[in-house]
């Protein structure tokens, strides 16, 4: 059979040079790990496999062969309605079309009306049951069993060289997606992984893919995508280690603070770590992450802000991960408590969120039920700069005006000059910033500015965002137009209306009728 495999990392082809280069060189290297496994899954079983990443490429169609037997489709919620509109063109040639990934997982319900299958969790024998065509379409499906047997990073090289290479070659940001360990012992309620089990990787395959790289590619930067990195500290630094100093590739990792005490940062270094991003969310809320005990408020600052800056001390990059429109969330105190810690630490990129109901999580259950989720907004405008709740103690225009508030702090030429110079920082971490702060003024402060504008003059719109109309706002139709492009032909006002899960939902798992 002839396999199509589509790792959709953007969702439209970028407008500006500026929103070019952060594709290019950042946005690209996020590539996922479960779709190159499925590609080398199908590889083993004989079928003929195209897998590609689109991050923002031209015609997302060209990537793939015209005439495909099955088509995967992985996709984040803010890149869903670009994969509906692969689905709908390759479901009108008769290709089976099977989406899984974040997207599916959060509101699978939603994404059987545009696919044949929504797979949760899988595994090679799932994949292998889909192709043999044992699944009547349309099915949600789940292997049922926890993914334990990853395929090698040595068989993964087709797609990797694919995903993260530079007409054929690697460069510096060039990225190896790896797992040390999957799920998080923390419960935040905000997250996927709120309710996953913890479990490390067996060290045995963890080195033989560290050794691999060591060996053939040790200029390649690894990408673990661990939901938190290193909980078992001692047992992943002893697996780095027995890779000789000299031959360790560099790493970039996601983790809590509370994980990277003072006592562990010399070891960090020392595996060669090379940027970290650890999760604050909030001044108030999930202080358990930040190991700052009872401390809210300003003294929370001063502990997190001593603590990234010993922390830069050792590890040439840092993200700090923050949350803003929280229901702990209000007035101005955490406004001003965010960009007193940017302006303290430019030794951090600061990734502001918003706070987002992605389905499965405790956080969209109690929304839901509060009828605080907008419910005709489309799921792929679930992401930073857009709105898509009610929040708690902010109209819509004051939120906004606190949100724009703390990007202007963040992307101001002033801190851009001072991350500049931050001694511990290469020159791949200045180059990472000038292309973040090009590509996050664009796409969040602009973006926000216009939603403000809205706001402020637009009456309709405004009722929206308080929740008191479900009609959705033509500048939101109009801005997925212009986002879609020729393929916005393809949907009506009802295709783009989300179909949200019911709160406590329950994944049926599909079983075999074959």
């Amino acid at each position: 059979m002839k396999v199509g495999v589509i790792d959709i990392l953007a969702d439209t082809p970028p407008n500006n040079w500026r929103m070019s280069v952060y594709n290019r060189y950042f946005q690209r290297q996020l590539m996922g790990i479960m779709p190159q496994v499925i590609s080398v899954w199908c590889r083993r079983l004989g079928h003929e496999v195209h897998y590609t990443t689109y991050y923002g490429q031209d015609d997302i169609m060209r990537l793939l062969p015209a005439e495909i037997d099955v088509l995967f489709v992985s996709a984040y919620t803010q890149a869903s309605a670009l994969a509906y509109a692969v689905a709908k063109v390759f479901r009108k040639k008769g290709t089976l079309t099977v989406i899984g990934g974040a997207h599916a997982r959060s509101f699978p319900t939603d994404c059987l009306r545009f696919f044949d299958l929504v797979v949760r969790d899988c595994d090679q024998e799932l994949i292998e049951d889909i192709l043999r065509g044992h699944y009547d379409p349309p099915a949600m499906i789940s292997s049922g069993r926890p993914l334990t047997d990853f395929p090698s990073v040595e068989e993964r090289m087709p797609e990797i060289a694919i995903a993260s290479f530079y007409n054929g070659r690697p460069r510096r940001m060039s990225t190896v997606p790896m797992l040390s360990s999957t799920g998080c012992p923390y419960t935040c309620n905000f997250c996927v992984d709120w309710n996953s089990k913890y479990s490390n990787r067996s060290a045995e395959s963890l080195l033989t893919d560290l050794q691999f790289l060591s060996q053939n590619w040790p200029r390649l930067l690894v990408g673990y995508h661990d939901p938190n990195f290193a909980v078992r500290f001692d047992e992943t630094m002893n697996v780095i280690e027995e890779i000789p100093k000299e031959r360790r590739n560099y790493y970039v990792m996601e983790s809590s603070l509370s994980v990277l005490k003072p006592s562990r940062l010399t070891r960090l270094e020392r595996t060669n770590c090379a940027y970290i991003a650890p999760g604050i969310e909030s001044w108030t809320d999930y202080s358990n992450k930040s190991g700052v005990g009872k401390k809210r408020g300003h003294d929370k600052v001063d502990q997190v802000v001593d603590h990234l800056k010993t922390l830069a001390r050792h590890i040439m990059g840092i993200q700090a991960n923050l949350l803003f429109g929280g229901d702990s969330d209000a007035g101005v105190e955490p406004v001003e408590l965010t960009k007193e810690f940017i302006s303290r630490v430019p030794e951090a990129w600061p990734n502001v969120n918003i706070l987002c109901p992605f389905g499965g999580t405790p956080l969209y259950d109690q929304l839901h039920r509060e009828g605080r989720i907008l419910q005709t907004m489309p799921f792929a405008l679930y992401y930073k700069p857009y709105l898509v709740t009610i929040p708690k103690h902010y109209d819509p225009l004051s939120f906004y005006n606190h949100f724009i508030d703390i990007y202007e702090t963040a992307t101001s030429k002033n801190m851009l000059l001072r991350r500049l110079r931050v001694r511990t920082h290469s020159s791949t971490i200045r180059f990472v910033n000038i292309v973040r702060h090009l590509g996050v003024r664009e796409a969040a402060i602009n973006a926000s500015r216009r939603i403000q504008a809205m706001l402020s003059s637009d009456s309709k719109f405004r009722a929206f965002h308080e929740g008191r109309s479900d009609e959705m706002p033509k500048f939101y139709r109009d801005l997925l137009n212009r986002r879609l492009g020729r393929y916005t032909e393809l949907f009506s006002d009802e295709d783009l209306r989300p179909v949200l899960e019911e709160p406590d939902r329950v994944i049926l798992k599909t079983s075999l009728t074959n």
